[in-house]
């Protein structure tokens, strides 16, 4: 008998994660009305958001949008930190705001990069607003720019109808934003200096926890889920439209994690 071959690499993955891995190649194919792919703009902006629609993670990049969310939301990130304040398992769907106005300008154009911080910063303040919580994971919080108004924008699905079945439960979600806050924490641990923004992430994601933790609970009591507006997340971590004066900037792969 002839020995049977290896299976493709992606052919392992379990079947869940090729169904998100699939859908996140529609998204990234997908075209405009003037034939553009959305995520072959090299300038441009992205959002993630949760099963409940809840934004959770904002980042611009200057070198490919499919390069970047691809690098984020397929763990190809080599930074530990970014790798632990997202988990991609919360992540069902995406948004893209490309800049086409910018193809062909160079990485260091002084006039590129303060359009592509305005965007992301209005991305972010629009986010924050339309959060729950007034707050998403971001690390480092964008430079505060300008408000300028959004340029047209996509928004994906990237998980079908069995995945959010399977991974949408609460007693999932709670498990999985436990671990996310286990592994987050132990960054913090073990590295024993870290960027007051991670330690804003772990009060952020802890938050998260405790409010859908809260809501299984009134659920199981009969009674009504608790707003979460009885949570004061300025009074938690402070403003989150710029950063604290006088925070230290680090140096390295804890400093951007766009």
């Amino acid at each position: 008998m002839a020995p049977s071959s290896a299976p493709k690499r992606t052919d392992m993955s379990a079947p869940l994660v090729r169904d998100f891995r699939s859908l996140l190649d529609q998204a990234l194919e997908a075209t405009d009305a003037a034939g553009r792919k959305w995520s072959d703009a090299k300038w441009g902006c992205y959002a993630f958001y949760d099963y409940d629609g809840e934004p959770i993670y904002v980042g611009q990049t200057n070198e490919q949008l499919r390069t970047r969310v691809r690098r984020h939301l397929t763990n190809q990130r080599t930074d530990a930190v970014a790798m632990r304040i997202l988990d991609v398992f919360e992540v069902a769907e995406m948004e893209l705001w490309p800049l086409w106005e910018l193809e062909g300008m160079g990485a260091k154009c002084g006039e590129a990069r303060s359009r592509l911080n305005a965007v992301e910063y209005s991305a972010y303040v629009q986010a924050i607003r339309g959060s729950r919580f007034h707050a998403i994971l971001n690390e480092k919080i964008p430079p505060r720019s300008p408000l300028v108004q959004l340029p047209p924008s996509l928004r994906f699905q990237l998980v079908s109808a069995e995945t959010r079945r399977e991974r949408g439960h609460d007693d999932i979600r709670i498990a999985r934003r436990a671990e996310t806050l286990s592994r987050l924490t132990a960054v913090a641990h073990e590295r024993g200096v870290v960027s007051p923004g991670l330690r804003r992430a772990v009060v952020i994601q802890a938050v998260r926890l405790a409010h859908l933790a809260a809501g299984r609970l009134a659920l199981a009591e009969g009674r009504p889920v608790p707003s979460p507006d009885t949570i004061d997340i300025e009074g938690l971590v402070g403003t989150l439209f710029q950063e604290h004066s006088g925070q230290p900037e680090l140096d390295g792969e804890d400093a951007d994690l766009g």
